[in-house]
C-alpha cells in the first residue's frame, strides 16, 4: 500500500523536506504530483527520526509548499531490462531518448545492484582485446577487471572512449556473446553527438547500451547514469551469459556532481570538499566487475577520469587506484606532440595482466616482450636525461641506441591512427622489431632462446628508413 502526502515543509534546490512521515526508507522511489497534475520522480536521500528528504530528479522549479502531493511507492528505483536494450539510446536515468519507444521490461532490478558473494567469483583469466598496442601488448585487459584511464581536461579521452567501443572484441577465435555498455556523464552536447556519431558510422551501435547524461542535466541524473549502466550490465552478463565491457566517462563529474549533492544536504566534506564516504561510494560501482563461477557472462570495467590540473593524487584518481586492479595513464606531453593514444607507459599497469596472457591465451612470448618493452623503455628515460646534461653527442653507444629506440617506440608502438586496429600478433611483432634497433646483450628480460629466434635487426630496417 502506497503513502501520500500532502504538503512539502521546506524547498533546497533539488532536495525537498517532508515531516511527520511513517514507513518510508532510504532510497525508495517516491512521485510528485504538481498543482497541474504533472508528476515528477525523486528518490529519499536521508531519513532523521519522522523527517525525510528527497532528492528530485527533473529539478524542483514550480513546485508549491502547500499544494504538491508526495506518494511513497514503497520500493527502490528499478530500471526495466530486456535483450533489446542493445542498441537504445537511453538517459541517464534510464528512460530512452532515441525516439524508438519503451523498452518493455522482461525483468525490473534495483539500480544499486546485489553484492557478489566473494566465494562465488571467479578469478579473472582470459583477454579483451582493444586493437591498440600499448593497452594490448603491456597493459593487457582481462575479463572481469576494472582498469581505469587516468586523463586530464582536453585530453584526447573521449577519442580513446570511442576507440574502445568500436574495437574491443574478444579473442579473434572465441565464438562467445560480446556487448558493450557506455555510460557518458556530464558530457556536452557536441561530445554526445560525436558519441553517436562515431558508433552508428562504424556498425557497432546495435551491440551497444548508451546512457547519455548531458551537462546541462540534473546532477541526480548523473548520479545515476553509472548506476543504471552497470544494471544492465549485470543484467546481459549473468541472465544472458554475454560477456560486458562496461565504458563510463567521466568518473570526475560524477564525483562532483556527488560532492555538490553532499553540500546540498549539508553533510560535513572531507578532502576537496568531498563527501566522506567517496571511497565506499566509488567501490559500491567499481565492485560491480566480476565473474560469478558456473556461468558464462562477465563485466568487465573501463572508468575514464580526469585528473584536475593532472594531478593523480587528487582524491578521485587517488581512492580509484585503491579499488581497481591498475591504472592508463594518459600523458600531456605526448598529447602536445600528436602521438594518439598518449599512454605514458611506465606509470601504468594491469595487475590481473599476467594470468591472462601466455599460450593458451595470447601468445607465448607476450609476457617477456611486455617485460622488455618495459625495461628498456625506462632505460630511454636514463639515456634522455643524462643527454640533457652532457649533450647527446657525448652519450655511450648504447644509450644513443636506447634514444633511437624510444623514438621509434612512441612514434610506432604508441602511437597508432584512432582507426587502426591492430591483432595481438601485430602488437607483439613490432614489438619484436623494435627491440631488434637495441643490442643483443641489452635484452637481459628474456630467455636466451627466445632472443636466438626472435631477434633479428634487419627487422628494424623499416624504421632507419622511416627517417
Amino acid at each position: 500500500m502506497s503513502i501520500q502526502i500532502t504538503g512539502l515543509s521546506s524547498i533546497n534546490g533539488p532536495l525537498v523536506v517532508l515531516d511527520h512521515v511513517t514507513g518510508a526508507s532510504y532510497d525508495e522511489v517516491v512521485e510528485l504530483i504538481l498543482e497541474n497534475g504533472t508528476t515528477r520522480t525523486g528518490r529519499i536521500v536521508q531519513i532523521e527520526g519522522d523527517r525525510v528528504v528527497v532528492q528530485v530528479f527533473e529539478g524542483t522549479n514550480g513546485l508549491s509548499l502547500t499544494n504538491t502531493r508526495t506518494r511513497l511507492t514503497g520500493k527502490p528505483m528499478e530500471l526495466a531490462l530486456s535483450p533489446e536494450m542493445l542498441g537504445r539510446i537511453f538517459s541517464g536515468a534510464g528512460k530512452p531518448i532515441d525516439g524508438l519507444g519503451e523498452v518493455y521490461g522482461a525483468d525490473y532490478r534495483d539500480i544499486n545492484g546485489k553484492p557478489l558473494n566473494p566465494v562465488a567469483r571467479e578469478y579473472p583469466r582470459n583477454y579483451i582485446r582493444t586493437g591498440i598496442s600499448s593497452i594490448d601488448g603491456l597493459m593487457t585487459l582481462i575479463r572481469g577487471q576494472k582498469l581505469p584511464i587516468f586523463s586530464g581536461s582536453g585530453m584526447s579521452h573521449n577519442k580513446l572512449a570511442a576507440q574502445l567501443v568500436c574495437q574491443s572484441q574478444l579473442s579473434d577465435d572465441s565464438d562467445e556473446k560480446f556487448a558493450i555498455v557506455f555510460a557518458a556523464m556530464g558530457v556536452n552536447n557536441d561530445v554526445a553527438d560525436y558519441f553517436k556519431r562515431v558508433f552508428e558510422e562504424s556498425g557497432v551501435l546495435e551491440n551497444v547500451v548508451m546512457f547519455l547524461n548531458l551537462a546541462n542535466d540534473p546532477i541526480i541524473e548523473r548520479i545515476l547514469a553509472p548506476r543504471c549502466a552497470l544494471t544492465a550490465a549485470e543484467y546481459l552478463a549473468y541472465e544472458h551469459g554475454m560477456n560486458i565491457l562496461v565504458i563510463m566517462t567521466d568518473m570526475t563529474s560524477y564525483a562532483e556532481a556527488l560532492r555538490e549533492f553532499s553540500s546540498s544536504k549539508g553533510e560535513i566534506p572531507g578532502r576537496k570538499g568531498y563527501p566522506g564516504y567517496l571511497y565506499s561510494d566509488l567501490a559500491s560501482m567499481y565492485e560491480r566487475a566480476g565473474i560469478v563461477k558456473g556461468g558464462t557472462g562477465s563485466v568487465t570495467q573501463i572508468p575514464i577520469l580526469t585528473m584536475p590540473n593532472d594531478d593523480i593524487t587528487h582524491p578521485v584518481p587517488d581512492l580509484t587506484g585503491y579499488i581497481t586492479e591498475g591504472q592508463i595513464v594518459l600523458d600531456r606531453a605526448l598529447d602536445q606532440r600528436g602521438i594518439y593514444p598518449p599512454v605514458s607507459v611506465l606509470p601504468s599497469l594491469s595487475r590481473l595482466m599476467k594470468d591472462g596472457i601466455g599460450e593458451g591465451f595470447t601468445r607465448a612470448d607476450h609476457g617477456d616482450v611486455a617485460n622488455q618493452l618495459f625495461a628498456s623503455y625506462a632505460r630511454v628515460q636514463d639515456a634522455r636525461a643524462l643527454g640533457s646534461v652532457i649533450g647527446e653527442e657525448e652519450l655511450s653507444a648504447s644509450d644513443k641506441a636506447y634514444l633511437v629506440f624510444g623514438r621509434e617506440f612512441e612514434q610506432h608502438f604508441i602511437s597508432q591512427d584512432s582507426g587502426e586496429n591492430r591483432t595481438i600478433q601485430d602488437t607483439l611483432e613490432l614489438g619484436w622489431d623494435l627491440l631488434s634497433l637495441l643490442p643483443r646483450s641489452e635484452l637481459s628480460r628474456m630467455d636466451a632462446a627466445l632472443v636466438e629466434k626472435n631477434y633479428n635487426p634487419d627487422r628494424a630496417k623499416r624504421f632507419r628508413s622511416d627517417r
